[in-house]
């Protein structure tokens, strides 16, 4: 039997059929894998640099602007803050109106006015009363009902002093969440 001759085309298998694992491993220079390495190298440190920059230049901004980013910007915005810091605390103080209509049942809420504002320690009332900001029968009735005062504007130039309560009913969400444990609570005014 006579040999056949070599067909005159090769023949190899379409590349559906062809294994990844079969193709040799592509061969990369040593000056192209070091080069991949150091660009990274360097995007991390200008992305490093980047945090670090906007982390400068937003601390030290003026705090002149609207947000209250801190404790510290509250303090000084209250009124007479030596005296709130040393005998009470600063606080944010919100007056708003609720209107509640009964057939329908709506609720309507007017805008809220935000003002800075301390509220005084129990033991401290001493302060309001040598000054004349309020009356014995005032601290008599604000004293019964375990209350405390709290004021806006200056000591000095007739502020707004009125009794108010510490309401811990709802207590703080954001630290109560479950399988957490709450921190120690926070002086009773």
């Amino acid at each position: 039997m006579p040999r056949r001759s070599k067909p005159p085309y090769s023949y190899s298998e379409p590349a559906s059929r062809r294994s990844k694992y079969n193709n040799p491993p592509s061969k990369k220079s040593a000056l192209m894998e070091g080069l991949n390495y150091t660009i990274v190298a360097i995007c991390a440190g200008v992305f490093m640099l980047g945090i670090g920059l906007g982390i400068a230049l937003s601390s030290g901004q003026a705090s002149n602007s609207p947000n209250i980013a801190s404790r510290e910007v509250i303090d000084r915005a209250a009124p007479n803050p030596e005296v709130c810091i040393q005998f009470g605390a600063s606080a944010i103080v919100s007056d708003l109106r609720v209107f509640i209509t009964l057939n329908p049942f709506n609720v309507y809420v007017t805008q809220p006015s935000m003002q800075p504002g301390c509220v005084l320690r129990r033991n401290n009332w001493s302060i309001l009363e040598k000054q004349n900001l309020v009356s014995n029968e005032q601290v008599r009735q604000c004293k019964n009902r375990m209350n405390t005062f709290g004021f806006t504007g200056p000591l000095e130039a007739s502020p707004k002093i009125e009794c108010i309560y510490q309401n811990d009913s709802a207590g703080n969400l954001f630290l109560n969440r479950p399988g957490t444990i709450n921190p120690s609570e926070t002086d009773n005014f």
